[in-house]
């Protein structure tokens, strides 16, 4: 996990604590949203992925927790002071991890599971 929060802190710039609050949240999202086979293989695949979807559950969502789907992350990741840009661009770094951790064509099922998301990868 330190890598891709070592590698969402410089390339989006953003405090080390709001990175991982940002993965935890997104990957809190795809284990509810996309195909649970998939995801799992994914949380697996990245050594304390697990401890941080659980924090952020634990954290609750506010109002993004009472809304589903891409929306509701959207939410939750403004709530921990991301714009726009930055949730595309944390968003675009954790696909590209998945990616070089668990391969193209499963990251892409889950991507195109999800309604939505396309547009931030």
């Amino acid at each position: 996990m330190d890598e891709l929060i070592g590698r969402i802190v410089a390339a989006v710039g953003i405090d080390q604590s709001i990175a991982e609050k940002s993965v935890g949240i997104i990957l809190d999202f795809l284990s509810k949203e996309g195909p649970a086979d998939k995801v799992q293989a994914l949380l697996e695949r990245m050594p304390g992925a697990e401890a941080l979807v659980e924090a952020a559950r634990a954290e609750g969502g506010g109002l993004g927790g009472m809304m589903g789907g891409i929306m509701g992350v959207g939410t939750r990741l403004m709530g921990v002071g991301l714009g726009m840009g930055e949730i595309q661009s944390v968003t675009r770094e954790i696909i590209a991890y998945a990616r070089e951790k668990l391969g193209e064509d499963a990251v892409g099922e889950i991507v195109s599971a999800i309604p939505g998301l396309s547009q931030f990868v």
